[in-house]
């Protein structure tokens, strides 16, 4: 993924390790690794009821990229996280037999016997992991820039959080959105809500579906503060197309939606369109965001603000049918192993790593005329 700042994952999810490559990271770049472990650590599983027991450390291993003064020197940085726990004897009864909801019959059709099955493979959302290595690191980089970016689970089923205060974009409006981030990055409830309330129905619904042998979905929503006004290009390399690339490469991610969404459908040209006015050091700001902070591929100035679905987890113990493609034979499937009753919870950090790599990348790509990221800052 990417343009200027290029990353590649490698690995599976039974294999010794995993990890990714990161190419165009600027020189001088101090990474704080105690930040970047605590910042993965809430992708990490084990957490609870409401994740897979599966236990990994997920320790970030720099092999390259880094000078003696722990600093990035130019070269391609590459990491790499071992995995420690695996079980794959839970994968021998579907070594012919695709599970219903994963890709493990286009995988078949395409390589055949060959393809690794254990833990998923290469599909799995353990490589989600060194996206949040890749991604913690962007983050840093963006936060010495005044940028900050913010997920939470805005549903789980049927149960709704607070929304991100991202359509005033007004003063008041930004003061209020800020206030928000920094709750999300205290981390206050078990799950990455806004509200206590929400967080603990949220928790009822997740174990509900995983004591009755089944799975849940949910959606999450993300803002990105700071950016400035300039930052894309028209059509094909806008800042929603760079971000929907990316963030599609989420294991499990269904949709996607930038500001107001499907719900300007219902909306009339004066009640969508963001205003513009002046502030008190004479600069023009859009005085709402349905936009989501985007206009014709290129950034407002405002908060970028979008929300994704995520697919309940489609590795559940139920019997459920398939078909044995060694045999070609119908058969009834029941699925062994570790997995999260919900994966919408662990892939709010995810978001906000792809996000800051996307944005981080835009910004080196296609920046505001005479206003380049200035990294050396």
């Amino acid at each position: 993924m990417g343009t200027t700042l290029t990353v590649s994952v490698f690995g599976q999810s039974h294999s010794p390790a995993i990890g990714c490559v990161v190419e165009g990271l600027p020189s001088g770049i101090s990474i704080d690794m105690d930040k970047l472990q605590a910042f993965m650590a809430r992708r990490a599983p084990g957490q609870g009821t409401f994740t897979t027991p599966r236990k990994e450390k997920d320790i970030p291993e720099i092999v390259s990229g880094l000078n003696q003064h722990g600093t990035t020197c130019g070269a391609p940085l590459a990491a790499i996280i071992r995995n420690t726990n695996t079980r794959s004897v839970d994968y021998k009864n579907i070594a012919s037999v695709p599970r219903p909801g994963h890709a493990d019959f286009p995988a078949w059709v395409k390589w055949g016997k060959d393809h690794d099955i254990a833990g998923g493979g290469h599909f799995s959302g353990r490589l989600t992991a060194p996206l949040c290595l890749a991604g913690g690191i962007a983050l840093q980089v963006l936060q010495q820039h005044g940028v900050e970016i913010a997920a939470h689970l805005s549903s789980v089923g049927q149960i709704h959080d607070e929304r991100l205060y991202t359509y005033n974009n007004s003063p008041k409006g930004r003061e209020k959105l800020n206030q928000q981030i920094e709750t999300l990055h205290e981390h206050p409830y078990t799950l990455p809500t806004l509200s206590e309330v929400a967080s603990k129905h949220m928790l009822a619904a997740i174990d509900e579906a995983r004591r009755n042998i089944d799975s849940i979905g949910g959606t999450i929503e993300c803002a990105v503060a700071g950016l400035p006004a300039g930052i894309g290009s028209p059509m094909f390399d806008g800042m929603e197309n760079i971000l929907a690339r990316d963030l599609f490469g989420i294991p499990g991610m269904k949709a996607l939606e930038f500001g107001r969404g499907f719900d300007v459908a219902r909306l009339h040209g004066s009640e969508d369109n963001d205003t513009y006015a002046l502030d008190e050091q004479g600069q023009v700001y859009p005085t709402t965001n349905n936009a989501g902070g985007i206009l014709g591929g290129i950034t407002t100035g405002a908060a970028l603000s979008f929300r994704l679905a995520m697919k309940p987890t489609s590795s559940i113990s139920r019997p459920q049918p398939s078909v044995n493609l060694a045999t070609m034979e119908g058969t009834t499937l029941t699925v062994h192993g570790r997995h999260d009753p919900c994966i919408a919870v662990r892939a709010v950090p995810v978001v906000e790593a792809v996000a800051a790599l996307a944005s981080l990348d835009a910004w080196l790509s296609f920046p505001p005329q005479n206003t380049a990221l200035d990294t050396q800052k």
